[in-house]
């Protein structure tokens, strides 16, 4: 039996008037130090978007979950945050703030592949069944 080793996740929210604290789920972030893996799965359901909000520019909205993104993968197309190490870039991502894009707390499991728990976490907080 393949070892398992600790994850941690939080997921991703476009909370268009943080002051109703009404949210709608966008991805999911996941950190596993032992494999060394920091990756973001994010969709964008524009049409659920148009009906939860129309006061927030797609475009822009579009370009801060790409920096998720370009933060994820480090190096300069994440900017200065990229340059931090992987677990720094996590919990930057994660840290608690009053901004259109949140993250939950974060959360921590056991994994043996961490792509895969992804994207189950990803079917099950962010997708529509």
């Amino acid at each position: 039996m393949q070892e398992q080793d600790l994850f941690e996740y939080a997921v991703i929210r476009l909370v268009p008037k943080v002051e109703r604290e009404e949210f709608m789920n966008v991805g999911v972030i996941l950190y596993c130090a032992k494999q060394k893996y920091l990756k973001t799965r994010i969709e964008l359901d524009e049409q659920r978007f148009s009906l939860f909000c129309s006061s927030i520019d797609l475009e822009e909205l579009r370009h801060h979950l790409n920096a998720f993104e370009n933060i994820c993968r480090g190096g300069k197309e994440g900017g200065p945050i990229g340059k931090l190490d992987m677990a720094s870039r996590f919990r930057w991502l994660t840290a608690t703030r009053s901004t259109v894009l949140q993250s939950s707390k974060v959360h921590p499991g056991f994994c043996v592949d961490p792509e895969e728990k992804l994207q189950q976490l990803y079917s099950q907080m962010v997708l529509l069944p």
